[in-house]
């Protein structure tokens, strides 16, 4: 079984060196997946060579690639929500733009896929990060585990295959990189179905971390408390999941 269409979505931010081949190689495995796909990019306000990488690529394939640039620097969460509002196929997959999955490996997630299920979360066989980013993303999803009640292994994957549909159902207000814990207790909450698959990491050939970086972690810390107390206040006790049975889509 398999989708009927696919939007490959990747956030980008001062990716120049490495958008190019994603959205390329996104273009070759979903040909061979599906006739109905698009590649879509949100360039988040880059202030290197991307927003000229990514309109020559629309150029070339004015059919399959679309962008949308952001007139200046609004946080990875932004970003997500914005590609997800400007998705129009019947699932959605995204990863980032820093080339640290593989976009082959798509073809993983879709191998997982059933009627009933609403997400495909990958998780990192192995973290190709410097130490202390490895480190520090451990304490993170353990954490997010704890806190927010996140029952995947690795929340800070982001590699997934999402259905469309389900975003008509949840709103999503954060920013920043905490947009990933609130988009999967949101999704929890709406009672779909998750599968968990095992993906390769590279490790970041082009620029730095704009998340995981000691500076940051104090601003992180505050946005995860702001996000815990607004969660906490949306969710009711007694709210039952709202999620219904979900459509065929072609054998």
């Amino acid at each position: 079984m398999k989708p009927s269409s696919i939007t490959a979505f990747f956030p980008a931010y001062n990716d120049e060196r490495t958008i190019g081949g994603l959205v390329a190689a996104a273009l070759d495995v979903l040909s061979q997946v599906t006739h109905d796909y698009e590649v879509l990019v949100v360039n988040d306000g880059s202030n290197d060579q991307t927003r000229r990488v990514l309109d020559d690529l629309a150029a070339r394939h004015p059919a399959r690639v679309r962008v949308v640039h952001h007139p200046r620097n609004l946080g990875y969460g932004r970003a997500l929500r914005t590609g997800f509002s400007h998705a129009r196929k019947e699932w959605v997959f995204y990863t980032d733009g820093d080339g640290q999955y593989d976009p082959w490996e798509i073809l993983d997630l879709i191998a997982a896929l059933q009627p009933d299920v609403d997400v495909v979360n990958g998780y990192k066989l192995a973290r190709c990060d410097p130490l202390y980013r490895i480190v520090i993303g451990r304490l993170y999803s353990r954490f997010a585990r704890l806190a927010f009640g996140i029952r995947l292994r690795d929340v800070d994957c982001d590699f997934r295959l999402i259905r469309r549909s389900v975003f008509d159902h949840l709103t999503l207000e954060s920013d920043t990189g905490t947009i990933c814990v609130e988009l999967i207790r949101k999704l929890q909450d709406l009672g779909c179905r998750f599968v968990e698959v095992p993906v390769s990491h590279s490790h970041r050939l082009f620029g730095s971390s704009q998340f995981f970086n000691f500076p940051n972690l104090c601003r992180v810390a505050v946005h995860l408390l702001r996000l815990w107390l607004r969660l906490f206040r949306e969710r009711s006790p007694s709210a039952n999941p709202r999620w219904q049975p979900r459509p065929q889509y072609d054998a």
